[in-house]
């Protein structure tokens, strides 16, 4: 995803989700194949002992949503940004 200033953005998309889309989000920001991200996320997973579950959970806490404009980590501690505040 690409926003007004045509730089990447990180966003979960809607569309192409299993779980949350976080690896989906992944594949759109580095330009690579959806279905290879989450093999090697999966692949990491079993290697690490569950670690790759811990990162997806984070991930998922921390990247906003497609059409949201906070996470949801920043909409719990209430660290969100205005317009004005850049």
């Amino acid at each position: 995803m690409t926003a007004g200033n045509r730089s990447k953005v990180l966003m979960r998309p809607r569309n192409g989700r299993m779980l949350a889309g976080v690896c989906a989000a992944f594949a759109d920001y580095f330009g690579l194949d959806v279905t290879l991200v989450r093999v090697i996320w999966a692949v990491v997973s079993v290697i690490t002992g569950g670690a790759g579950v811990l990162a997806y959970l984070v991930a998922w806490v921390l990247i906003p949503g497609e059409g949201q404009k906070s996470s949801t980590a920043e909409n719990i501690t209430g660290n969100k940004q205005d317009a004005w505040s850049g």
